[in-house]
């Protein structure tokens, strides 16, 4: 039976235009995807949009439009995003959809079933950006922490759940599995919130309409950050075959929603009874030092990066300059550097060297028996291979792709140590030497292919290969089994 694999990006909110950080996201958790895929795994893939709440509410109003008509034009840019950058997920939800309605009436049913929903008034601040109430304490000047805007006092009437009840559990679970959430920052941090009084959560707005109403008091709809969580139920239709089959999760989410993915979420999941999913976080990106904002306006496109230096060298980029986990720096000349330097000159030059190569050869492409093993290029390949998934096993997707482009930076230096362009052009040694860096391309086409998808299709184009799986990455018998042709650049120097 096919292993199965259940991976999320957090659900973005649609009140307003994607930025860098929306792509990142996106990209890390269709590597990771890719990856498992790439293992031999049934991977379900889910991704979309969070369209409740007042901040959505407030938002189509002042753009003259229903929520409705706001929510479905906005997520289509996030759609759109996911097509430019190659994203390939398997299901695109959004909380307006009525298959994700009738979960969330029924996960707040029975928690009210289970004795853990009672009535009561909520007052104190809340922030409408990230749909959040806060405590006193947790305010900077009386600011949002998270947007450093003021805060509105909110007093209404309510449904709490009883969050208090599941603080031991919780991190009595969090104590036992160190990998539970990742990375140990982020752990330690959550550890440290729920050693504290922990109170009960409010999960119901009476003044808020754009929602999802709350199935034992209509006048009512559901809190956005309690029905938004119990989206990666709805995408695995739970609770039917398909949820047994792939739960539990890993989400992939920003540092800012930490406390409603474990706190939040695990006492829902602890209420209903369903194993608590991995939660994995990566860091913001800043320009200047900031972190981008849609609420405050600081944005970088990466539709027009893409456009501008095309989705594989953004893609790359991105993994290989944040380590993951952690805030990282956006330049363009960073991102131009590494174009120029590790796309240009080490993988699309070595390419298009090759196959210049093989156009001059005339005889077979095979190795030759006299071939010392240290010579050849894969030599110590399966070590290497191992080195490479330990640490994407690990999630040093940074490391794991610089493992990888040692085995180009290799190939290059083998080309210039076998020097084949003074061969003549029958000689076995000719044929051996290409027969190693095409068998290196093939498997280097393999490794990429998570994170540069549309290079790696490139690259089995012009070998004449087919894309293969990780099983697949050792060297075939001779002779070689493609049919190489130099076709296109991979990538184009920019100035």
């Amino acid at each position: 039976m096919t292993k199965k694999f259940f991976i999320s990006t957090a659900i973005d909110y649609p009140s307003a235009r994607f930025h860098l950080g929306h792509a990142y996201e996106k990209i890390c958790t269709d590597v990771i995807a890719r990856w498992k895929r790439l293992q031999g795994f049934d991977v379900h893939f889910s991704t979309g949009t969070d369209c409740h709440g007042l901040k959505i509410e407030r938002a189509a109003r002042k753009a003259g439009k229903s929520p409705d008509k706001f929510v479905n034009e906005i997520s289509e840019g996030f759609r759109e995003l996911c097509r430019v950058l190659n994203i390939s997920y398997t299901d695109f939800i959004m909380t307006t959809e009525q298959r994700h309605r009738k979960v969330a009436a029924k996960i707040v049913k029975q928690l009210k079933k289970n004795g853990d929903i009672y009535k009561g008034t909520y007052e104190g601040p809340y922030c409408v950006d990230c749909e959040t109430y806060y405590t006193e304490k947790d305010l900077i000047d009386g600011k949002c922490p998270v947007h450093d805007k003021k805060v509105e006092t909110v007093k209404e009437e309510s449904y709490f759940f009883r969050m208090s009840k599941y603080q031991k559990s919780i991190l009595d679970t969090i104590k036992k599995n160190p990998d539970l959430i990742w990375p140990e920052g982020n752990r330690k941090q959550i550890m440290n919130r729920l050693r504290e009084p922990l109170r009960d959560l409010s999960i119901s707005r009476l003044n808020v309409k754009w929602g999802i109403p709350l199935p034992f008091d209509e006048k009512m709809t559901i809190f956005v950050w309690v029905e938004a969580l119990m989206n990666y139920l709805t995408t695995l239709d739970y609770p039917g075959r398909k949820f047994r089959e792939f739960w539990p999760a890993i989400h992939i989410i920003g540092t800012d929603i930490v406390w409603h993915h474990t706190a939040i979420w695990y006492s829902i999941l602890e209420s209903i009874g369903i194993k608590l999913p991995r939660v994995v976080v990566h860091g913001f990106i800043n320009l200047k030092g900031e972190k981008l904002s849609k609420a405050k306006g600081i944005n970088i496109d990466p539709v027009e990066l893409s456009k501008k230096y095309s989705t594989d060298a953004l893609r790359y980029f991105l993994i290989r300059e944040i380590p993951f986990g952690e805030d990282g720096d956006f330049s363009e000349e960073a991102l131009r550097a590494r174009l120029n330097g590790e796309l240009v000159s080490d993988l699309g030059n070595l390419l298009t060297r090759v196959l210049t190569l093989v156009e001059k050869y005339d005889g077979k492409i095979e190795p030759i028996s006299e071939s010392s093993p240290k010579e050849n290029l894969n030599y110590n390949l399966k070590n290497k291979l191992i080195s490479i998934q330990n640490k994407m096993d690990k999630l040093e997707l940074h490391h794991a792709l610089n493992e990888i482009w040692n085995l180009v930076r290799e190939a290059n230096k083998f080309t210039n140590r076998r020097v084949p362009w003074q061969f003549e052009k029958k000689d076995p040694k000719f044929g051996d030497t290409l027969y190693n860096l095409l068998e290196a391309l093939r498997i280097i086409a393999i490794l990429v292919s998570p994170f540069m998808p549309e290079t790696a299709e490139e690259i089995n184009k012009q070998l004449g290969t087919k894309p293969g799986m990780l099983k697949d990455c050792e060297f075939r018998p001779g002779p070689f089994k493609g049919r190489p042709k130099k076709g296109r650049y991979l990538f184009t120097k920019v100035k």
